[in-house]
């Protein structure tokens, strides 16, 4: 676009940081968190908000698949088992995980 101007003759006026030629990842965030998230829900109170829209951000980072990544998510959650109990009863720590693998 740049290129395009200038081979034109003419010349761009200050834009700001931030705007969609400065950073199209973020405008492309934007633009996605709008038409998913906000352009669906009415938030009554800023609890509401605050759960509805951290809700919106695990299912983006977790769940949704994106096309740049061949359609998988970014950082899928990953579940990690409970600990085993220990064999004496008591909750193990990590020094007490170390001795009873030795055993």
């Amino acid at each position: 676009m740049n290129g395009w101007i200038t081979g034109v003759g003419t010349r761009t006026a200050f834009i700001e940081p931030g705007s969609p030629w400065e950073n199209g990842y973020v405008e492309s965030f934007n633009g996605k968190l709008r038409d998913e998230l906000l352009n669906a829900e009415v938030f009554n109170t800023l609890a509401e908000a605050e759960v509805l829209i951290e809700g919106w951000r695990r299912h983006y980072n977790t769940v949704r698949p994106h096309s740049s990544l061949r359609y998988r998510p970014p950082a899928p959650e990953v579940l990690l088992p409970a600990r085993p109990p220990s064999p004496t009863g008591h909750p193990l720590t990590n020094s007490g995980q170390a001795a009873a693998m030795l055993n």
